[in-house]
């Protein structure tokens, strides 16, 4: 069976105090997960430490980041490299989140290279990709999220692939006002799942999990999780309240 992941993005949000609380309830309240079942916790580079030391002993609770550097090592102050989220004892990174691409000018070949240095040093990735409001409007968003795919992830070879989970997110549907309706979800992941078989084979593209990010909350989780193509969820706002990111677990356990 394919993995089903759901994974926190605390994005820039709570102090490590509050951080520490929410691990803990989480953790208190986690139902029992199937055996391909994953929660990953991605919170910010200064709590990393915390929240490995918070789910140690949870089985199949994973620490994961929510960026790397594109470069090995150098003199780039502020960033963290792919070895040193190794270290670190991370076991997901995050790479191509839309917020990234758009404010800090992150460019497909410079994903690519994240990619790379990710893989290179153990690490799973969640790569994530979508369509902003003018494309969806156009309606090309196929012909954006391949593209996307393509450069960033499908140099790498099938082995490779097996190590990626791939995130969409309708950028169109996040703060315009306008929702994403499950069809339109489970439409899209479906035709990322075609171009994975297009470029790899029918192995690798029934494998690779593929996550909704888009507000998904516990009262639609179980519908979108519900959908064929649509292997758990990429989760923002919903993952800094306990009940609600339990509630979205619990939806996928019960998938």
């Amino acid at each position: 069976m394919r993995r089903q992941i759901v994974a926190a993005n605390w994005k820039m949000n709570l102090t490590l105090q509050e951080g520490e609380v929410l691990v803990k309830e989480i953790c208190g309240g986690m139902p029992a997960l199937a055996p391909h079942n994953t929660v990953v916790i991605a919170p910010p580079f200064t709590h990393i430490a915390m929240v490995s030391a918070g789910i140690a002993g949870k089985e199949q609770v994973a620490s994961g980041a929510q960026n790397c550097h594109h470069e090995a090592a150098g003199a780039y102050t502020g960033e963290v490299s792919a070895a040193m989220l190794n270290s670190a004892g991370v076991a997901y990174v995050i790479i191509g989140h839309s917020e990234r691409r758009q404010y800090c000018g992150e460019t497909d070949a410079m994903l690519a290279e994240k990619v790379n240095l990710a893989l290179a040093n153990g690490l799973e990735v969640i790569f994530c990709c979508g369509e902003p409001l003018e494309v969806r409007d156009e309606q090309t968003q196929n012909q954006y999220v391949e593209a996307q795919l393509k450069a960033g992830l499908y140099h790498l070879t099938a082995e490779q692939m097996k190590h990626v989970v791939i995130a969409y997110e309708p950028i169109w549907a996040i703060g315009t006002g306008r929702t994403a309706s499950t069809e339109q979800a489970q439409d899209m992941h479906a035709h990322i799942r075609q171009t994975l078989n297009a470029a790899y084979g029918d192995a690798t593209a029934t494998a690779t999990p593929i996550l909704y990010g888009g507000s998904c909350k516990p009262s639609n989780a179980a519908e979108l999780f519900g959908c064929a193509d649509v292997d758990g969820g990429l989760i923002g706002g919903a993952s800094l309240k306990a009940a609600e990111f339990l509630g979205i677990i619990s939806a996928m356990v019960g998938k």
